[in-house]
């Protein structure tokens, strides 16, 4: 790759300044008029930008301090590039969302990152996409000191950006840009979905029709004056920066109600498209103010960077994704968070409520593997086995969760938002961020033990569940369902015969993902008001009445989130081995509990002549495969919750070493309860009550 993408050995300022502008004016004659600035800009550009603090640019202003026919021709130039060049596109747009249909926003990135989009060659956008065309141009530019582009900018005598009001000026685009910005705003905050949001300004005035009609005055009065531009302590100023701070609290208001509401991810991107207009026309509106002729330098040079950091980072897909999805998670996570408390274990009463619920789930999970077995008979596709194995772990699970029974490793994807709350005010505070760590710790330690009865639980009951399930079987219908398995059975058990590790964490994901849809669908619900649509429904109201409709609303809002969470769950788990046979790979799925119920099938099927080597890996690797099912689920979870609530995961140092060390002191409170810690903690809650 290196022979065909080459860099050009780079050239000293003083020799390239010399070629294109010394007395043979090179610039003139060459093919392409954007050759030289190109070339130029290479040679400032450093090779390794995030290692660059400061990029000096004192050599090129030394050499045109010395060379006055370089500076002029050099002046002449850039302005007959930049005269009349178009660019309130780039202010109105760029790195602004563009469409509130997410995935068509990510294509349009994606594509436009490997073919740029390339714009009409009187526009300035133009200029810029093909001299500051690396994603990360608008980085290093950023570093170069202010006062040597202070000290260029005088060099070369550039004009003040409040010199004209001519069409095509620099003051006459910002103004163009700031009233697309704003009409763009203005209409996009009165759609229904929008101010649904923020019922609280139902009876008042919108901010931003009254932030609009106070721009348009100002600029009006920019227009006409002499000066074209007003003073930092203009009264109308003062005002519509007061407006400003209106629609920003409109915005953050909407965003904070969607723990209330609910929020779907249009409504999300809406929001923060207006937001994002808002900070980009808090910026424009601050070029308007010039106090004294050192500001008019000052606005003239910050916005040429400004320039050049938006049209950089307009197909920036990272950035993007982020800004998208953190409400849109920490709704999610909100849900999970309070689901998951519930999975959290704190005394013994608890400790063996969870041991029992366990032994439920496990009973359910012993009779789905009996079950699965006895599909696997059944003459059909790929397809056909995919769906009857889905719906057999899926109204298992279901059933597992409105009888209110425990499935190990489900509880994970749950419990990792509520474990963020520890972090979440202590996080960056001074004296406090040692107390959450350790409050995260011993948190977590309650996580861990409440997993490990769940595990417990589930195993000892599907293994004989199971292996009665069998037996019955084999003793009315005199046949052995698992004779011509159970070697399969076990082996798929081992992890070192088998994949089941690589399919213990495929298992871990889809645990992730049931969580997830748990969580997405909650929040969609309470966006879509469907427990009030429900409870207000008069055909139901007419024909059940009004106390069976509310309950009947209840239990939805309660459990239908969990329903089709566990319905999907088993989904996924059903068809992943079907999906593999059809693509020729070995993709399938590992669950500690169905490890239990299939080593008792296995164990029969081979009328328990099992060699022992296969025994012990079959028996190590279910515990092997319950670690997995856990790491995985918890630490995708985990880094969901971290990122909904933009706590950095370097966190996670210091949250890992407070684990470490609470189980160095306390390594049983990470397997068992104590009566006495879970009085202690009563009596500390009832005090600080």
């Amino acid at each position: 790759m290196k022979l065909f993408f080459k860099e050009k050995p780079k050239s000293t300022a003083a020799g390239l300044l010399t070629e294109f502008f010394g007395e043979a004016q090179s610039w003139r004659d060459t093919n392409d008029v954007l050759e030289p600035l190109v070339e130029l800009i290479r040679l400032i550009r450093p090779l390794k930008i995030k290692k660059v603090q400061s990029v000096d640019l004192q050599e090129i202003i030394s050499f045109l301090k010395q060379n006055y026919s370089c500076r002029k021709q050099l002046s002449i130039y850039l302005k007959e590039i930049l005269k009349d060049r178009k660019f309130n596109k780039i202010l109105s747009d760029a790195a602004i969302l563009q469409d509130v249909d997410f995935i068509f926003e990510v294509k349009k990135r994606i594509f436009a990152k490997f073919l740029p989009y390339q714009p009409q060659k009187d526009t300035l956008e133009y200029v810029l996409n093909q001299v500051f065309y690396l994603a990360n141009d608008g980085i290093w530019i950023n570093r170069i000191p202010l006062n040597q582009l202070a000290e260029l900018y005088d060099l070369l005598k550039f004009n003040s950006i409040y010199d004209s009001m001519e069409s095509n000026s620099a003051l006459s685009e910002l103004l163009i840009a700031e009233h697309l910005l704003i009409q763009r705003i203005s209409g996009r905050a009165m759609e229904t979905d929008v101010i649904k949001m923020v019922p609280e300004f139902d009876d008042l005035e919108s901010p931003f029709s009254a932030f609009e009609k106070e721009l348009y005055l100002i600029e009006e009065r920019i227009r006409t004056s002499d000066k074209h531009y007003i003073t930092s302590d203009d009264l109308s100023f003062s005002q519509l920066l007061v407006l400003q701070k209106q629609c920003e609290g409109f915005v953050e208001k909407a965003f904070h109600n969607s723990s209330k509401y609910g929020i779907s991810l249009r409504v999300n991107q809406n929001l923060l498209k207006i937001r994002q207009q808002l900070v980009r026309l808090n910026f424009l509106i601050s070029l308007l103010t010039v106090d004294t002729e050192k500001d008019k330098k000052n606005n003239g040079i910050a916005l040429a960077l400004q320039l050049v950091k938006y049209n950089c980072y307009k197909n920036n897909v990272r950035k993007f994704i982020a800004e998208s999805t953190q409400l849109i998670s920490y709704e999610i996570t909100q849900h999970t968070a309070k689901t998951g408390e519930h999975y959290i274990t704190e005394n013994r009463a608890e400790y063996f409520k969870m041991f029992k619920t366990a032994l439920g789930g496990g009973f359910i999970v012993g009779i789905l593997c009996v079950i699965k077995v006895l599909l696997s008979k059944v003459d059909t596709s790929f397809f056909g086995h995919a769906f009857l194995y889905s719906m057999n772990y899926a109204f298992g699970f279901i059933t597992i969760y409105l009888l209110g029974y425990t499935l190990a490793t489900k509880q994970p994807a749950m419990t990792a938002s509520a474990l963020i709350r520890a972090l979440e005010e202590g996080v960056g505070q001074e004296g406090k961020g040692a107390q959450k760590h350790k409050a995260f710790a011993v948190l977590f330690a309650r996580v861990f033990r409440s997993q490990f009865i769940a595990f417990v639980g589930n195993v000892i009951m599907a293994f004989p569940v199971s292996l009665l399930g069998i037996w019955l079987i084999d003793y009315f219908l005199h046949y052995n369902i698992a004779a011509t398995k159970w070697e399969s059975l076990l082996i798929d058990l081992s992890p070192i015969h088998s994949l089941a590790i690589f399919h213990a964490a495929i298992a871990g994901m889809f645990l992730f993902l049931s969580g997830i849809i748990s969580g997405s669908v909650a929040n969609r619900d309470k966006h879509n008001q469907v427990y009030f649509r429900i409870t207000e429904h008069p055909f139901l109201k007419r024909n059940f009445g009004k106390i069976r409709t509310v309950k009947l609303a209840k239990l939805y809002e309660k459990r239908w989130a969990g329903i089709i969470s566990n319905f999907w769950f088993g989904v996924f788990m059903g068809s992943t081995a079907s999906i593999g046979l059809f693509l020729g790979l070995n993709l399938d799925v590992r669950h500690i509990t169905f490890g239990s119920g299939n080593l008792a099938l296995a164990l029969y099927g081979a009328n328990y002549k099992v060699s022992t080597s296969m025994l012990f890996w079959g028996i190590f690797g279910i515990g092997i495969i319950g670690l997995v099912n856990f790491i995985v689920s918890f630490s995708l979870s985990l880094g969901l919750a971290f990122r909904s609530r933009a706590i950095s995961l370097f966190e996670l140092r210091f949250v890992t070493i407070s684990i470490w060390n609470h189980f160095k002191s306390k390594p049983l409170s990470f397997f068992f309860p104590t009566e006495k810690k879970a009085h202690k903690l009563k009596v500390d809650k009832h005090i600080n009550l």
